[in-house]
This record gives C-alpha cells, structure tokens and sequence, in this order.
C-alpha cells in the first residue's frame, strides 16, 4: 500500500469550509478510484491559520496514477479547495506503508 501526503493552509474564515469540502466532496470522489482505500485529513491551527495535511492511501502507484495522472507527484487541487487554500504544496510525497497498527 502507498500513502500520498500533500498540505495546504488556509485562513481560519475558511478552515470549517474547507474541511466540508474534502469530507462531503472529495473523499466521496476518491473513494470512486480503483485502488484507492480512503485516507485522513489532519488539522492543525497555527496561530496565523490552519494547516491541512492530506494522508490517502493507494494500493499500487498505478491506483494513484489513475487518481492523479501521468505525473503522479503533482498534487490534484480542485478550483472549489484553490478558492479556500491561501497556500498549498504543489507536489506531493508517496511512501510505502510498512507498517500499520493492530
């Protein structure tokens, strides 16, 4: 299994929404790719904002591949989340899960 994990911030006016976003929108849309096996959403204020960091998993780099293209490091930002993100990592990183609990 490969874990993808990007970040994005944004302002505290627009945390609550765009937390609605990824739940109600584009979770629902990944859970639609084949190989792709759902993932987290972290969140963590920051004082100045709010910082997001996205965990999905993936069963092979050909499933994120399917999710993200041919550049599989290139993060895959929606217009709705671009309008609500004051910065995000334009690239992502990929790790092979090697472990996991229970």
């Amino acid at each position: 299994m490969i874990a993808r994990q990007w970040r994005g911030w944004t302002d505290m006016e627009h945390a609550d929404a765009y937390e609605a976003l990824i739940r109600q929108t584009i979770f629902p849309k990944m859970r639609r790719v084949d190989g792709a096996r759902g993932g987290y959403l972290l969140r963590r204020d920051t004082g100045d904002g709010v910082e997001f960091v996205t965990i999905t998993l993936f069963d092979s780099m050909a499933a994120i591949r399917r999710f993200a293209g041919d550049d599989a490091e290139v993060a895959v930002i929606s217009a709705e989340a671009r309008q609500l993100l004051t910065r995000f990592d334009d690239r992502v990183a990929h790790y092979e899960v090697v472990a996991e609990p229970g």
